[in-house]
């Protein structure tokens, strides 16, 4: 049989369908709706889709009924069966030619010529030849999430890069230094305080810890029974405006505030003494290191009122008893990260913001496996010491993925070793990777280039094969389930089969028969979760799933007979003692946290660049697009189409600029043009700006097509963070200039 969109899509969805529909009326005769939910980010929406006589989608709406996202649905994820009937989506296999364009070939000779292709580069250069790169398109493809890693495991390869190390891999890197707890902070829905660093949930769906199933409302809810919200951002973002105590600091300044946080705490004694005593091994090294950090410092280098330091750090650690701090890419993509993310967890031991024995655990896992929570303390493993190293810069394993930081270099750096192939599932790094003049000379230099992507990206246009892949709604799936315990605060999943058909014509072809059979065709065994696969026989869509939901507690046919998923709760599990023996110590004060925090306090007085460089660039999340997923859709790109600059309105009077002046955005790295946007929201010297915009560098397109690149402001020669190598992409001095119309 052969493994194209259609006759696969026939397959899967005979068996699944019928329990997806509604027994409602139909909008017309001609119309069904059908249950499901969408999958472009973590949110996992539950949605009623709207197919015509063709399984074609119309509509997409909330599904009021959906237990846990209780009809909400973001815009984008309203439009998001627009991309299924894009007239710009890639419906067949794409081969780049000579000449630079792109041919339509059939996906078995495609797949041979890949497969061929990668047998010389393996058996000419060996494995760490190989490599891949994973994006938001692979992360929320349940079926083959995991799979490119598992595909190059199989291949020998160690190089697997994503987009989850050029955005919060500093959390990593903090729970490696300091220990982890495993039964976890005090969850939102219980705590009397919440406090978010940089992130604005409300918009991005995403902030560890705060619940997002429809956001609004369940923020709403905490604070109805009493949670304080504390939010510290150099904007005034749409979940600021529920904040009880509102911090603006300037971008990049968010180790300062938190070493001040800190010293406040101290100072008052507001710590939680008997934690600290029994989990803590450092904790008067961590006083120390923070006492420069006094509350006029801090203020004078942030800009903040003193006052609201102390209302802040009261707050949270005195006038509540439990409740959590985390942080979101505002910290984490700006200097400093890794001890930004250190601080934040510093702040939560210190406080002993964590369940303790004999606390419910609210979801301890559906599809993944229960496992015991104790008491006690997961010492620091530092677990990029010991494994694989890149041969760029000693760098190890985050999250078992080499940093993206490297990326580039790991492909331009002649040697043994050097990437020569790259295999991208699901993601857009010429767009997404700091840096862009250098990762788009990267990319353009290796020996082969393959992408499986629906629309032609600055990624795809360079790749020398491009594989179409079903949209979300043409394939069945699970959530994202890497991370339930994140996205549900109580034991719940679904599953969805397909509900529309591919396009008539098409030739598509799912991410696991491509891993599989390039797998097949290069003479390796693939696994996927442990589990070998049949290599004779493709396995399908609805096995792979299977095989991902293998620890649910019921038959996998039973919860696909649950349109809208259910509650697994099972045996109710309790935060256990701690062992007898157990000495574990949360680590604080670790010899490279003091040396991060010795150089914050070192580069206190640069002048010289505050004068040359008299703005800061924040990070900025947009409700119509997801990095730059979704860019394409056509009512998404007359709303938004290009990135602008939000700009304080003081500011804009004193640059003499006026709203939608083109101006230029300038770094010690490079330029944009851009547009300016009132914003009274934004503090004063900050420019706040979406990434995931622009074209490749040498388009020179009209800025008004595509909009700008912000990683063209970003110099990947700039000293990277250690251990992860995370580039700074916030908090970018810059200054702005008036460009010609």
């Amino acid at each position: 049989m052969k493994h194209d969109g259609t006759s696969q899509n026939k397959t899967t969805r005979s068996g699944a369908q019928w329990h997806s529909q509604i027994m409602t009326a139909p909008e017309s005769p001609k119309r069904t709706e059908k249950l499901s939910f969408c999958r472009i980010c973590m949110g996992s929406c539950g949605v009623v889709v709207t197919v015509d006589e063709k399984d074609r989608v119309v509509a997409v709406r909330g599904d009021h009924d959906d237990s846990q996202t209780l009809g909400y649905a973001c815009f984008k994820g309203l439009r998001s069966g627009d991309a299924h009937n894009s007239p710009d989506r890639i419906l067949r296999p794409l081969k780049r030619m000579e000449d630079g364009s792109f041919q339509p070939i059939a996906l078995e000779q495609a797949l041979d010529e890949i497969s061929a292709k990668i047998a010389q580069i393996r058996e000419a250069h060996g494995p760490d030849a190989l490599a891949g790169y994973k994006g938001g398109g692979g992360f929320f493809t349940s079926s083959a999430s995991m799979l490119l890693t598992e595909w190059l495991q199989a291949l020998g390869s160690h190089k697997v890069f994503s987009s989850a190390t050029i955005d919060q891999s500093a959390k990593v890197v903090s729970a490696g230094r300091i220990g982890t707890w495993p039964a976890g902070r005090t969850p939102f829905n219980r705590g009397d305080v919440f406090m978010i660093v940089g992130g604005n949930p409300l918009v991005s769906l995403t902030s560890p810890g705060f619940d997002t199933r429809n956001p609004a409302k369940r923020l709403r809810d905490a604070k109805a029974r009493g949670m304080k919200l504390i939010i510290i951002d150099p904007r005034e973002t749409e979940t600021a405006k529920f904040a009880d105590v509102f911090l603006q600091p300037l971008p990049g300044e968010d180790p300062t505030v938190l070493a001040g946080l800190l010293h406040i705490i101290f100072a008052a004694g507001w710590e939680d003494r008997e934690f600290c005593d029994h989990h803590v091994a450092d904790l008067d090294a961590l006083k120390l290191a923070v006492q420069p950090f006094t509350p006029d410092y801090v203020a004078a280098r942030a800009d903040v009122p003193v006052t609201k330091l102390h209302e802040v750090a009261e707050l949270f650690a005195h006038q509540s008893r439990t409740g959590a701090a985390t942080s979101c890419t505002g910290p984490d993509m700006s200097a400093h990260s890794n001890l930004a993310e250190h601080l934040v967890e510093c702040l939560n031991i210190v406080c002993g913001r964590f369940l303790r024995e004999g606390d419910p655990i609210d979801n301890p896992g559906v599809l993944t496996p229960r496992w015991t929570r104790k008491a006690q303390v997961s010492p620091a493993a530092r677990w990029w010491e010991t494994g694989h190293k890149s041969r760029i810069g000693d760098v190890g394993l985050i999250g078992g993925e080499l940093p993206t930081g490297i990326m580039a270099d790991e492909i331009l750096e002649p040697g043994p070793g050097q990437v020569r192939f790259l295999f991208v599932q699901g993601g857009n790094p010429a767009a997404a990777v700091p840096g862009q003049h250098r990762i788009v000379n990267a990319l353009k230099s290796l020996d082969l280039l393959v992408t499986i992507e629906p629309f032609m990206t600055v990624t795809a246009r360079l790749s020398h094969y491009i594989l179409p892949p079903k949209l979300q709604y043409e394939r069945p799936d699970l959530p994202f389930f890497l991370y339930e315990g994140m996205v549900y605060p109580e034991p719940y999943t679904r599953y969805t089969p397909a509900v529309c058909a591919v396009p008539e014509g098409s030739e598509l072809a799912d991410d696991t028969y491509v891993f599989w059979s390039l797998a097949k065709r290069l003479g390796v065994r693939l696994r996927s979760w442990g589990v070998d696969l049949d290599m004779d026989v493709p396995p399908t869509v609805e096995e792979f799933l299977e095989i991902a939901a293998q620890h649910l507690p019921i038959p996998f046919a039973e919860l696909k007979a649950m349109p809208r998923g259910g509650l697994f709760p099972g045996d109710a599990q309790y935060v256990e003692p701690a062992d007898a023996d157990a000495s574990g110590r949360f680590t604080l004060a670790p010899a490279d946290v003091l040396a991060e925090i010795e150089s914050v306090l070192a580069e206190a007085g640069n002048r010289a660049v505050r004068d040359a460089y008299p703005y800061r660039i924040a990070v900025r999340r947009q409700r119509d697009v997801v990095n730059s997923a979704m860019r394409d859709i056509p009512l998404i790109r007359k709303r938004l189409p290009y990135n602008v600059a939000y700009l304080n309105p003081e500011d804009v009077a004193a640059e003499g600029f006026r709203e939608d002046d083109r101006i230029e955005i300038i770094s010690e790295a490079g330029s944009i043009a851009t547009r300016v946007k009132l914003d009274p929201t934004i503090r004063r010297g900050v420019v706040s700006i979406t990434h995931g915009f622009g074209g490749l560098p040498e388009d020179n397109r009209d800025f008004d097509q595509s909009g700008a690149n912000t990683n063209l402001l970003i110099d990947p020669a700039t000293p990277r963070e250690r251990i992860n190598a995370m580039p700074r992409m916030s908090g970018i001095p810059v200054t702005l200039r008036a460009r010609p119309h």
